[in-house]
């Protein structure tokens, strides 16, 4: 090959190489920024009085003195919403039915959008749920619920060449000369907003380790948190000897039959078997057949993400214990020691930062699959375990709760911020997982190399 062409296709190939990087990192920061800005957004936020309140009567925090005296400046400023709500219950009593039914519906909504946005009146007995129980904890869902009550979604039907468009309806407009008139005034105020939930910027750093309150409406994520290191941890620790010890035979003690052939063959298979698969077989073996557990559970639950693992750390750990020169081997045999304990005190230790390579990518796999815990180790909704209990009971998990969360809640669009905030745990926990192993391989290395 002639040197001008040589060179122009190293330029080639460097430039293919480094416009791929710069397209996967410009890939990652576009999938990465919205998952960091929203997810912070469940830490860092401006929280409201409610949320002192429900910090305070939920979890025993705060000052109950200040806490206490934001609640009456609060109160005293909601007095002319309760208050319109009061005249025009009486007003509407005196109406002729026909605008009675008219306006009832409306004020139902009315009553229901305050309800969400401040909570129950001052006196009024306290609803069962904690979600009805407290007017809105976040600022920024403050003012979601203050557009439902000062505007009712209609349809625009006026183009009969296309749908129906939405628009906003004053609701203002349904009840002027009204006792209630004034209440839309009032609410639209942002001054008086504020006076009514006094909002102030709040770091919840606790969110990672409360439990939640009304299936997440409040509260944190720390039984989620603590379930996805159970089954993290358990799995690793059922993969890891058995990985290990399946890439010394084949590595050492198997040799090159067919048998053995056939055996990597289904090794590599099952690394590429959907995990949904392992999902119903750890519930068919595992729970139903060996009975390790009576139902899911967090041992049920490790055992199966162990199977799943389990090919990518055989074969990682099988290339890495090849990949020990030759030398090193014959230099300890040569002195008298045995096969195992050269294997044991040679080749391992030689071998070790390519084992900790498939560690790292195993942890990163098991901490964030959903689909085999389904079936035998997550629930939507439970208490942080001890260490005892994962024997026998099921954990919520990041990666189930998380989908969980996001397809079937009934209040989807009132936890965003418990989304995303489970999203960047998650993605934080990998990450903090791998970079774990990624340091203690270089260190590891840098001893083998003295």
């Amino acid at each position: 090959m002639r040197p001008t062409t040589r060179k122009l296709l190293d330029r080639s190939f460097s430039g293919l190489g480094l416009a791929s990087i710069t397209l996967m990192a410009a890939s990652l920061v576009i999938i990465l920024a919205p998952i960091f800005v929203r997810g912070g957004g469940a830490v860092f936020f401006r929280g409201t009085v409610e949320f002192r309140r429900l910090q305070l009567e939920r979890f025993g925090r705060g000052d109950a003195e200040g806490v206490e005296a934001e609640i009456k400046l609060a109160e005293a400023a909601r007095l002319p919403v309760f208050g319109a709500l009061d005249r025009f219950d009486a007003e509407l009593a005196t109406m002729d039915f026909a605008a009675r039914r008219e306006l009832a519906a409306e004020l139902d909504e009315v009553k229901a959008g305050v309800a969400e946005l401040l909570g129950p009146a001052a006196g009024e007995k306290r609803p069962v749920l904690p979600r009805d129980q407290y007017g809105q904890t976040r600022w920024d869902r403050a003012l979601v619920k203050r557009d439902l009550i000062l505007y009712r979604e209609d349809y625009d039907y006026s183009d009969p060449t296309r749908m129906g468009v939405p628009v906003l309806v004053p609701r203002r407009l349904e009840f002027a000369g009204t006792a209630l008139e004034p209440l839309f005034d009032y609410v639209a105020d942002d001054a008086a907003l504020a006076a009514m939930l006094r909002p102030r910027g709040t770091c919840y750093w606790r969110f990672l380790f409360d439990e939640p309150v009304d299936a997440h409406m409040f509260g944190g994520i720390w039984p989620e948190v603590l379930g996805t290191l159970y089954l993290t941890a358990g799995a690793m620790l059922f993969a890891l000897p058995l990985g290990v010890v399946s890439a010394i035979f084949l590595a050492e003690y198997a040799g090159e039959a067919k048998a053995v052939g056939l055996l990597r063959i289904c090794i590599s298979t099952l690394a590429g078997v959907p995990s949904i698969v392992f999902g119903l077989f750890g519930l068919a073996f595992f729970i139903n057949t060996v009975g390790v557990s009576s139902s899911k559970s967090v041992l049920a639950g490790s055992l199966t993400l162990a199977v799943l693992i389990l090919p990518t750390l055989i074969r990682a750990s099988e290339e890495a214990i090849k990949s020990v020169p030759r030398t090193y081997k014959e230099a300890a045999l040569s002195v008298g020691a045995t096969k195992w304990r050269t294997i044991v005190t040679v080749v391992l230790p030689a071998a070790l930062p390519g084992i900790l390579t498939g560690i790292v990518i195993s942890m990163g796999r098991a901490a964030g699959e959903t689909a085999p815990i389904i079936f035998t180790a997550a629930v939507s909704v439970g208490k942080p375990l001890r260490v005892w209990e994962t024997l026998t009971q099921p954990t919520p998990a990041l990666p189930w709760n998380i989908y969980n969360l996001c397809t079937e809640h009934e209040a989807v669009d009132e936890i965003r911020h418990v989304q995303y905030g489970m999203v960047l745990t998650l993605v934080l926990l990998v990450l903090g997982l791998n970079l774990f192993g990624i340091i203690l391989r270089a260190r590891v290395s840098r001893k083998l190399r003295g």
